[in-house]
């Protein structure tokens, strides 16, 4: 399974999850979130790393003329939508795109089944929280397009392989405290993941 490392607020923290194997990194561009980072501080960072890494903007409730402009000032590969999107909004969008399926019910995860997306548990705050889904929900389901997120860390994610996800997305799981990665965990996590 591909790894994504979510919360990314440094540039130590980022090289770490590259040198331990990650595929990609999240910049979270929501202001409410305690692993908020700006576009600006986030380049920063991504002009500091090498190619072969996708560098992934998070977004909540963002109109398309704001998800461009901080795709632009950032310099980030890959938009990630959690919010209700509308085709008129992916139409805008300058930039590739994924969107993001806050689950409720075992319904849900069947929603854009026929794209990549992030399937995350759903909570009244933005991000899983650290909640995990029922992965009872996965069976029998091609998951060869889902990258799950939502309570993952190193003792629970080896148990997904035998469900085919195309990747995995984890933030809480691997963190010493909001924002600041444990590159224990995040180590661990990759292998346990490979």
């Amino acid at each position: 399974m591909r790894t994504k490392i979510c919360g990314i607020t440094s540039y130590n923290d980022a090289i770490d999850a590259i040198n331990s194997g990650a595929n990609a990194l999240g910049f979270v561009f929501y202001k409410k979130s305690p692993r908020y980072i700006s576009p600006t501080d986030a380049k920063k960072i991504i002009k500091k790393l090498p190619p072969f890494v996708e560098k992934v903007a998070l977004f909540v409730n963002e109109d398309s003329k704001t998800i461009n402009l901080f795709m632009k000032e950032s310099s980030a590969t890959l938009a990630q939508l959690h919010f209700e999107i509308d085709d008129e909004l992916c139409d805008e969008l300058e930039s590739p795109y994924i969107k993001v399926v806050r689950a409720k019910s075992s319904a849900d995860i069947l929603k854009y089944s026929d794209e990549y997306r992030l399937i995350d548990a759903y909570c009244e705050a933005y991000g899983g929280a650290g909640k995990r889904l029922n992965i009872e929900w996965f069976k029998d389901v091609d998951c060869s397009k889902i990258i799950l997120a939502g309570g993952l860390d190193s003792t629970n994610v080896s148990a997904l392989k035998e469900y085919g996800f195309y990747g995995v997305d984890v933030s809480s799981g691997v963190e010493l405290s909001h924002g600041k990665k444990d590159s224990k965990k995040v180590r661990e996590f990759i292998q346990n993941a490979q």
